[in-house]
């Protein structure tokens, strides 16, 4: 017989049935979440409804491209992008084709005063815009005493340097007559009235701190002091076109359509259309920065006109002309806008 004591088996739980509690971590409470029923599937679980019917804009080769494969709907990609390269290039091609055709037809065009003649009528119709637009009420901006600067020279074009400031007279032709006791050109066939510089210092002074703007890009605010032109004008009055006396306020019309005026040595010419001549801020310039001018500034008498490009304000007037015969204009001749108005 033997010693061995039997040790009675431990029941084996059923198949199904959960171990006692203490064989489960978290005791009975953990026993009985497991032995909860599963829970009812949420809302969110259950299966989404149809989505809206897709916008107008995706057509029928869109939906069907969406039936495809990953694979066959890359192709579908590729084959689209090719015929889009494909259209852009010759778009591209045939832009480049008619940007030269145009460009050698613009090239082979006549020339007006240094220009293809339709570079030229695109200037002209932006001065007529600009014409109409015109008003003697519109000033240019004005500015502190302070920030006047010396401008630069910027060009010597009718600045002679065998020019004497002692013997300077200006010369004005087209009057309506020449005053009585005035200094006259006697070699001229031409009358044509001679004024001193003390003769353009007895009108009206008038002082003002404008912007020179010039064409290459640049500015500078100065300080100018001289005589309006249209105060010159009525001084010294031109012939009118009924041939009536002048009445600058009432029938301004009546004045000659432009003023030409040139240097001494004609080496330099600007044209003004009479609107421009007779805006109140246009001086014939004698000072600068309370300073007489100097040589090189356009002494001793120079344009200033704030509405213009510095272009137009013709440094050392020597001829002051009216005429209704559109005067030749130096820049204009080299391909610049004749009006060159800001």
């Amino acid at each position: 017989m033997s010693d061995t004591i039997q040790t009675p088996s431990e029941p084996q739980p059923e198949e199904g049935a959960l171990p006692p509690a203490d064989a489960i971590p978290g005791g009975e409470a953990a026993r009985e979440m497991i032995a909860a029923p599963p829970a009812e599937p949420r809302e969110a679980d259950a299966p989404l409804p149809p989505g809206p019917e897709p916008p107008s804009f995706i057509t029928r080769e869109h939906r069907a491209a969406a039936d495809l494969s990953v694979s066959e709907h890359n192709a579908v990609v590729e084959m689209q992008i090719h015929r889009m390269s494909r259209r852009s290039f010759l778009w591209g091609a045939a832009a480049v084709a008619a940007s030269f055709a145009g460009w050698k037809w613009l090239a082979t065009r006549p020339e007006e005063d240094g220009l293809p003649w339709p570079f030229r009528r695109a200037l002209e119709t932006n001065e007529h815009l600009a014409r109409d637009y015109f008003s003697a009420a519109r000033l240019a901006p004005t500015f502190p005493r302070a920030m006047a600067k010396e401008p630069r020279p910027n060009g010597d074009l009718g600045l002679s340097e065998d020019f004497d400031p002692a013997e300077w007279r200006l010369r004005v032709e087209g009057l309506a007559e020449i005053p009585e006791g005035m200094e006259t050109d006697e070699e001229s066939s031409d009358p044509a009235l001679l004024l001193a510089l003390d003769d353009i210092k007895r009108l009206p002074r008038v002082e003002m701190v404008m912007e020179l703007k010039c064409v290459e890009g640049w500015s500078q605010v100065v300080q100018w002091a001289g005589a309006r032109l249209a105060d010159f004008i009525r001084k010294y009055p031109p012939a009118t076109r009924s041939g009536d006396p002048l009445d600058l306020d009432r029938r301004p019309d009546d004045l000659p359509g432009y003023v030409s005026l040139e240097t001494p040595d004609q080496g330099y010419y600007v044209g003004l259309e009479r609107e421009s001549a007779l805006h109140p801020q246009t001086l014939l310039c004698y000072e600068m920065n309370g300073a007489p001018l100097t040589l090189e500034h356009g002494a001793p008498l120079r344009l200033v006109i704030p509405v213009k490009y510095g272009i137009k304000n013709l440094k050392r007037i020597g001829t002051i002309r009216f005429t209704d015969r559109r005067p030749a204009d130096y820049w204009a001749e080299q391909g610049y806008d004749w009006y060159a108005g800001h």
